[in-house]
């Protein structure tokens, strides 16, 4: 993803608070939850290749990569939201749309208030050698934790969109230079300055492992 149509760095930058202006931020805002996403399932990669892997590691990064990725396919604040037709333009092989609707049904499993997501409790009465009530017992069963295969599906997915949002933003941000551009200077400093690193540009990940 890159942040500027110019090859020099800008001195400022002034906010946007255009249509155009926000749907462009809701693109990068997508484009950094798919490389969160990818970034989890690198980590994830390795945190399941060892014996007895650390539960709460993994529970961090798939809750944290399922939420990101999910979050890609809410309409925004200006309807640039990733649909059902970006998963099939990714030519990925295999059933890539039935798991995109596995994990978007993950992200309501996860972000449910009412519900453990790590194991399901219940209570029934324990009983002596002779079948008489001693106490209540309260039993739980811990729900598995996420496998290697799924983590990779996964982050070559995101990574499949991340490509395809990385070219949108180019192609919206060659669409809104030549109106801003003809903005006088007089224009721009009545517009709020943004307090930015300037140095912010981002690739796409490559995938490297994640894809057998």
């Amino acid at each position: 993803m890159t942040s500027a149509t110019s090859a020099s760095q800008p001195a400022v930058v002034r906010l946007l608070n255009t249509p155009s202006a926000k749907a462009l931020a809701d693109l990068a805002a997508m484009f950094e939850d798919l490389q969160t996403t990818l970034r989890c399932c690198e980590r994830l990669v390795s945190a399941l290749d060892v014996p007895g892997p650390d539960d709460l590691l993994v529970e961090a990064l798939w809750t944290t990569a399922v939420l990101s990725y999910a979050r890609c396919f809410s309409p925004g604040r200006q309807g640039k939201g990733l649909t059902d037709a970006d998963i099939k333009a990714t030519s990925l092989k295999g059933d890539v749309l039935e798991w995109h609707k596995v994990l978007r049904q993950l992200r309501k499993h996860y972000s449910d208030p009412a519900v453990n997501p790590r194991e399901a409790f219940s209570v029934g009465a324990s009983q002596d050698s002779e079948g008489k009530v001693n106490g209540i017992a309260i039993t739980g069963v811990r729900r598995p934790i996420v496998d290697d295969l799924s983590v990779r599906q996964t982050g070559a997915i995101a990574y499949a969109l991340s490509v395809l949002v990385d070219k949108r933003i180019t192609e919206h941000q060659e669409q809104m230079f030549p109106k801003i551009e003809s903005m006088t200077k007089a224009d721009l400093e009545k517009l709020p300055l943004v307090d930015v690193d300037v140095d912010i540009d981002a690739a796409a990940a490559d995938p490297g492992d994640m894809s057998d």
